[in-house]
């Protein structure tokens, strides 16, 4: 009777335990506490990190890998001030942080994860379309290139931040790189067409 009990995480798609539907619940709560009312660069991941130091919105700071980066990007250091400062200079600068698959893969699993994104991704650029309406998008995972396609002026009504041609790795070792120049292109003066 497990089975029973477990619903359709509306995250990820995938069928979950309460333990997971919880852990996804505090992850939106974390993260909708910080959204910007106007949304001037959604960062947009594949599947969100498995532990909360790597996600940004976890309160307890303390943050590394692409929870560091990111922050990074956004132009905020975190050295000396409370997590709670730092998400709300990180609300304050416009920028919001979301994934297709709003929870880790399982056990960092990467088999099925590019099926998963496949069906989350039509509801996902509908809730950047409806919900979010961000200025600019930048794509941070390798795993979305497949989809840039997809993310097109008709399907999103906002600039596309892209690194040349690929989306920016920030979820993967080493970002700083790609870091440095999505930074670039946030903080370049906006030039007329």
């Amino acid at each position: 009777m497990t089975g029973a009990t477990n619903l359709r995480c509306d995250g990820c798609g995938r069928l979950a335990s309460p333990e997971h539907i919880a852990r996804r619940l505090q992850r939106l709560e974390w993260s909708t506490r910080y959204r910007p009312v106007h949304i001037g660069t959604l960062l947009l991941g594949a599947a969100a990190p498995r532990d909360d130091a790597d996600f940004v919105y976890s309160p307890a700071g303390n943050w590394r890998g692409e929870a560091k980066v990111v922050l990074t990007v956004a132009g905020i250091a975190p050295e000396g001030k409370p997590a709670e400062t730092l998400l709300a200079e990180f609300q304050r600068g416009g920028f919001f942080l979301t994934y297709v698959l709003e929870c880790p893969l399982e056990n960092g699993a990467q088999e099925g994860a590019q099926q998963l994104l496949a069906a989350r991704f039509p509801a996902v650029l509908a809730r950047i379309r409806r919900s979010l309406k961000p200025k600019r998008l930048a794509p941070i995972s390798q795993t979305l290139e497949s989809f840039l396609p997809d993310m097109n002026p008709r399907e999103l009504p906002c600039t596309i931040l892209l690194d040349g041609v690929k989306p920016f790795v920030l979820d993967e070792e080493p970002s700083c790189e790609a870091a440095k120049r999505l930074r670039s292109i946030l903080t370049a003066p906006a030039t007329s067409a």
